[in-house]
C-alpha cells in the first residue's frame, strides 16, 4: 500500500499543474475574443495568461497549432466575412476598421489572399469553400479549447403558446446553409421582419455530425401572425407547437453549441425523470454573430416535453 501512495499523489499534481497551464492560456484566448476589435500584441496577451513574453509566442502555436497572429487574423476575417454574407447595411470601411485595418486595400488584399474573392465579390456571392480547412482548423481548437459550461441546474421547464412563423427549410449539405441564411434574410428584410421585433428559432430535424450531408435538414424560421403569401424564397407558414419545454441556455459560438445540446440529453434528461416529446429540438437565437462577438452569443435550447 505505500509503495503506490506516491504514484497517486504525482498524477495527482502533475494534473493539475496542467489544467492550471491550459487554464493561463485559454485566458488568452478569451481575451481575444473580448478584445478582437482592439489592439492585440504578444506582449500584452503574454502578460494575460502570464508567462514570459519572450516564450509565450512558441507556447501559444504548440499548444493551438497556430501562431498568435494567425489566430486573431482567422477570428477577424471570419467576423469579417459574416458581415458581409448576411449584414448589408455594414460598409466596407467600418468593417476594415473593426479587423484592424487602417486602409480598405489593406483589408482587401488580406481578405482576397484568405478567401478568394474581394470583399465587394464575396458580398455579392459568397464562396466559403475556397477556406473550409482553415474554418473547421478554427472551430476544432476553439472547440476543444473554449468549451461550452452548460449548467444543467439553470435548465427551466415551461409552458409555451403555439408559436406561428414563417420559415424556409434547409435540405441538403449544411456548408450550403449559408445561402439559405441568405436567402431567408432577404426574404425577412422585404418583409419588415428583423429579429428586433420577430423572434428566430431554428427548428432542428438532426445534427450535421450524425448524419449524411445530403440528409441533414434544419428549418430557419421568424415569428409572424401576418399569412404567407407563395414566394419566390420557398418561404412557407409553420408553426412552432406549444407545450412543455426544457430550456438551458446556451451562452457562446456555434462551434460549442452541440456541446450543451449533449449536456441536456446525457446529464440533465436522465437525472430529471423527464421524457422527450415526439418533435423537433428548437434553437431560438437571442443574439447574433456578428452583431455581438462570439462568446457575447446567446441562444436558447429547447427540448420538447411529454
Amino acid at each position: 500500500m505505500p509503495l503506490t501512495a506516491p504514484a497517486t499523489t504525482t498524477t495527482t499534481t502533475t494534473t493539475t499543474t496542467t489544467d492550471r497551464y491550459l487554464a493561463r492560456m485559454r485566458a488568452a484566448l478569451a481575451h481575444i475574443d473580448a478584445h478582437l476589435e482592439n489592439a492585440l500584441d504578444v506582449d500584452g496577451l503574454a502578460q494575460v495568461a502570464a508567462f514570459s513574453k519572450y516564450h509565450f509566442h512558441r507556447q501559444f502555436t504548440l499548444l493551438f497549432g497556430m501562431n498568435v497572429g494567425r489566430y486573431v487574423q482567422l477570428l477577424r476575417l471570419k467576423r469579417a466575412a459574416h458581415q458581409l454574407a448576411y449584414r448589408d447595411a455594414a460598409r466596407i470601411t467600418d468593417i476594415a476598421l473593426a479587423c484592424g485595418y487602417e486602409a480598405p486595400e489593406a483589408f482587401a488584399r488580406a481578405f482576397r489572399k484568405q478567401a478568394g474573392q474581394s470583399p465587394s465579390d464575396f458580398r455579392a456571392a459568397p464562396q466559403w469553400g475556397t477556406w473550409a480547412t482553415d474554418l473547421q482548423a478554427l472551430r476544432a481548437l476553439r472547440s476543444e479549447h473554449m468549451p461550452a459550461q452548460p449548467q444543467t441546474h439553470t435548465v427551466e421547464i415551461v409552458e409555451r403558446e403555439d408559436v406561428p412563423v414563417a420559415a424556409i427549410e434547409h435540405h441538403g449539405n449544411p456548408a450550403r446553409l449559408g445561402e439559405t441564411i441568405r436567402t431567408f434574410i432577404a426574404w425577412r428584410r422585404e418583409h419588415r421582419l428583423p429579429p428586433s421585433v420577430s423572434a428566430t428559432y431554428n427548428i432542428v430535424y438532426n445534427s450535421p455530425d450524425d448524419v449524411a450531408p445530403d440528409d441533414f435538414r434544419m428549418d430557419i424560421c421568424a415569428a409572424t401572425l401576418a399569412p404567407i403569401a407563395p414566394n419566390a424564397a420557398g418561404v412557407i407558414a409553420k408553426t412552432l407547437a406549444g407545450g412543455r419545454y426544457a430550456v438551458l441556455r446556451h451562452t457562446g459560438s456555434d462551434d460549442t453549441l452541440g456541446q450543451s445540446v449533449a449536456t441536456l440529453y446525457a446529464e440533465w434528461l436522465p437525472a430529471s425523470g423527464e421524457e422527450p416529446r415526439d418533435a423537433p429540438l428548437l434553437f431560438q437565437r437571442v443574439r447574433f454573430y456578428p452583431d455581438v462577438p462570439e462568446h457575447e452569443v446567446i441562444t436558447d435550447i429547447l427540448l420538447p416535453l411529454k
